[in-house]
């Protein structure tokens, strides 16, 4: 065992030249490797109590799990977020499809989708004494149309351009409102008929629905409106599904809507998409009265550009190492497997070649008093040793001395008692000939 140890030492000592070139290596893996993803973000969900902030504060939940900190920014509405995402005071946000359709390409580019959340329907209530059709029967109600820069307000615009109601001919009595207030007046008899946006679960929703004094109609011409407006999707209500108890709707209607659809910015960073997504999709995981378990997250639509990373997940799934591992170290492992691969190329070569360096180092320790033995013997041959053969004679007995505190491994030991072999024979050699040359002498 000790001897063992020994050769180890004697391993390491000659290849020390490597710890300085492995260092230089992993130095450069370190400076080259992109930092870590931040592990917190702002998404801006729209008004408190709205389905956009809902689903805020559960995804916020979930992520919470994962050690990551989602700050939920409050705004006016869809058309807000979409503004806040661009100017980079977000970095994520959740928008309706369709709204970045009055982006320009500068703006457009600032975003990407990462995926849809879930549909949107189009809600329309009105008095339960209101007669409605088509939607040209509103212009004589007192309707409100959503808040200012809503997303309701953007999708209502844009199915009353589509009957050529534009806004500037928009009655007087219709009005920029929604949301709880829009309920409250509905509900107080001071608006006629009011249109909302959000999922079915939304507490502002059900608490209509179980309102006697208003009830829940559909939209028809389907077909029309999504020949014109292309990101909205059609939706099926079945009777009661709104709420079973109070049986609203009253019969099967049909309505369409926009998607909820998380969008990102400049600012966000790619490789937290994974982790974003299969938030969304522990979140989303049981569905809804309107989408069923599973459906969600999905594709964001075709208007908005999306993320290598959201098209890798939607194609497999997460990567492999987050399969396994929490999201921080694996993704770490993940940015340094990417270059230790280069690093490892350049370090075959290198270990290849301490066989070889070892070798010849181990040798070189013995073959440099081989050197003095040669330009010994071509002394001798040449005559030129007549004057200095005592002192030499001297010399290669403490060169036998500092040979005997070399240490090789057991492997080279043969090559060290050979060479002790050679200096002995080496020092006899001259001693015989410094005796003979004396005897010679005495003799002339």
């Amino acid at each position: 065992m000790r001897r063992i140890l020994h050769d180890l030492k004697i391993l390491i000592l000659t290849n020390l030249w490597l710890v300085p070139v492995i260092a230089g290596l992993v130095g450069a893996l370190f400076y080259f490797v992109a930092p870590p993803p931040p592990m917190h973000a702002r998404m801006a969900t729209g008004a408190e109590g709205g389905g956009y902030h809902a689903f805020g504060v559960r995804l916020q939940t979930e992520l919470a799990l994962h050690g990551f900190a989602l700050e939920l920014v409050p705004s006016a509405g869809s058309q807000d977020n979409l503004g806040r995402l661009t100017a980079g005071e977000v970095e994520l946000a959740l928008v309706q499809s369709g709204q970045e359709l009055a982006l320009d390409d500068e703006q457009r580019e600032k975003i990407s989708g990462l995926g849809v959340m879930y549909r949107e329907p189009l809600w329309l209530f009105i008095g339960e004494k209101v007669k409605f059709e088509r939607l040209a029967d509103l212009m004589n109600l007192r309707l409100a149309v959503g808040s200012p820069n809503s997303g309701t307000q953007a999708v209502t615009a844009a199915l009353l351009n589509a009957n050529r109601i534009a806004p500037e001919n928009y009655p007087k009595q219709w009005q920029a409102l929604g949301g709880r207030r829009a309920a409250d007046e509905l509900i107080a008899g001071k608006l006629d008929a009011a249109f909302f946006i959000g999922p079915a679960e939304n507490v502002l929703l059900q608490r209509l629905a179980a309102e006697p004094k208003i009830r829940l109609v559909g939209l028809r011409r389907i077909d029309a409106y999504l020949a014109r407006l292309p990101y909205l999707s059609p939706l099926q209500v079945g009777e009661g599904m709104l709420d079973l108890a109070h049986n609203v709707p009253s019969s099967d209607i049909a309505t369409l809507g926009p998607v909820a659809t998380l969008a990102a910015g400049e600012g966000f960073h790619p490789s937290l998409t994974p982790l974003i997504l299969e938030a969304t999709k522990t979140v989303l995981k049981n569905g809804s009265l309107l989408d069923p378990a599973g459906s969600y997250p999905a594709r964001p639509p075709l208007s908005l550009p999306i993320l290598d990373e959201a098209e890798y997940y939607y194609a497999k799934g997460l990567p492999i190492l987050q399969r396994y591992l929490p999201f921080r170290i694996a993704s770490l492992a993940d940015r340094y497997i990417i270059l230790a691969i280069p690093l490892l190329v350049l370090l075959f070569p290198l270990f290849k070649a301490i066989g070889p360096i070892y070798q010849w180092r181990i040798r070189a320790r013995i073959y440099r008093w081989y050197k003095h033995l040669r330009e010994i013997d071509q002394q001798l041959y040449k005559g030129k040793l007549d004057s200095d053969i005592g002192a030499e004679i001297e010399r290669l007995e403490k060169l036998e001395d500092e040979l005997a505190q070399v240490e090789v491994p057991l492997s080279y030991s043969n090559e060290l008692y050979e060479l002790h072999m050679h200096l002995r024979y080496m020092i006899e050699r001259l001693g015989s000939y410094q005796r003979r040359t004396t005897a010679e002498q005495q003799v002339g």
